[in-house]
């Protein structure tokens, strides 16, 4: 039985080229101070051993880790992984990021953090002390607290703050959610509804308050009122049931609703079955998830399609290269588009109309 090949270390490149370990490490992530002469000395060993480089011996020239850290929220993650109800935020979030960072030699490492934990701080600071990150992507809602970007400008770690527009450090994305609201209005006014409800995400999320902006002002632009036509929810399905109900029972109730999430507008689908309505025949539907759940429905959801391994991957780019360039001022703004199926149809007739 043959031994087992030894795996080849940057020792072994160091050993070989007769150099410090420090100078292989500087080669191996292309530090400007190497004379070319050493520079092609460690090369060849590199190449002779079929040396692969790892995090460790990329880190050991100490300018750097090759790590981007992503913040997620915990209790809202573990819920939808534990419902399995088919959320994918963090999947296309890992998309985007952890293939961007692969093209540029980093890996994507991600942490669940409670915001509204009193510890948030020291949860945060842990990690960071360990994995010493050269970024961090931060989404809703910890985009926006300032315990966690005020540690992060403190301690000089670049960050992408994704759901945020308010000035400060870090870099401020969003994924045009009035944009988005307002498209899928415009396009339901262009069926001909006249009553579009709305159905909002809870306050703590500013982008829940943008949605509602792009939905009003399109409203307007249309003539059209929308005093009675705006329920606010938590993102989540039973939420949803108690906001559909509120818009349904209004003496005039809408002809189509745009839910914030996918569940808000499940749930608005039930509540709409229930009561005998025909999607879209009596009720149009729109959600703003375009989650793999939204196609399976009966009929399949008309949805806004946010793009977010998109984002996911400029804030990725724009942490590594924060290093050498100077980060944007304004706020980075990538637009999504609407994805149109089965649960939008042309406004019912109603008597009067």
């Amino acid at each position: 039985m043959g031994r087992r090949r030894q795996a080849v270390t940057i020792k072994h490149v160091a050993a070989d080229a007769g150099v410090s370990l420090q100078t292989v490490s500087r080669v191996i992530n292309n530090e400007p101070n190497v004379r070319p002469q050493m520079k092609e000395r460690v090369q060849a060993s590199i190449d002779k051993l079929g040396y692969v480089p790892s995090i460790a011996a990329q880190r050991m020239s100490g300018s750097r880790s090759y790590l981007i850290l992503a913040i997620n929220d915990r209790e809202r993650t573990i819920a939808d992984w534990r419902a399995r109800q088919g959320t994918d935020w963090v999947d296309q979030m890992l998309l985007g990021g952890m293939l961007t960072c692969a093209d540029r030699g980093y890996r994507m490492l991600v942490e669940l953090v409670d915001t509204h934990s009193d510890h948030v701080e020291r949860e945060l600071g842990a990690a960071i002390a360990a994995l010493q990150p050269d970024g961090v992507v931060l989404t809703p809602p910890h985009s926006e607290n300032p315990l966690i970007t005020g540690l992060l400008a403190k301690r000089q770690i670049p960050f992408a703050r994704i759901g945020s527009k308010k000035p400060g450090p870090g870099i401020a994305m969003t994924m045009g959610d009035e944009h988005l609201a307002a498209m899928a209005t415009e396009y339901l006014v262009e069926l001909g509804h006249t009553r579009i409800g709305f159905i909002a995400g809870p306050e703590e999320y500013s982008l829940a308050g943008w949605r509602i902006d792009g939905w009003r002002e399109a409203m307007d632009r249309a003539g059209l009122a929308h005093d009675d036509l705006c329920a606010r929810g938590d993102f989540g399905f039973d939420s949803g049931l108690v906001a559909a109900t509120e818009l349904l029972d209004l003496a005039d109730p809408p002809t189509a609703i745009i839910a914030s999430s996918d569940q808000m507008t499940l749930a608005t689908m039930e509540v709409a079955q229930q009561r005998g309505l025909v999607i879209p025949d009596d009720l149009s539907l729109i959600s703003f998830d375009n989650t793999p759940i939204v196609r399976f429905t009966r009929p399949p959801l008309t949805a806004l399609d946010q793009p977010i391994a998109a984002t996911a991957a400029r804030a990725v780019e724009l942490l590594i290269d924060s290093r050498d360039q100077t980060p944007p001022d304004q706020p980075i703004v990538l637009q999504g588009e609407i994805v149109v199926r089965g649960s939008t149809a042309r406004a019912p007739h109603r008597a009067g109309n």
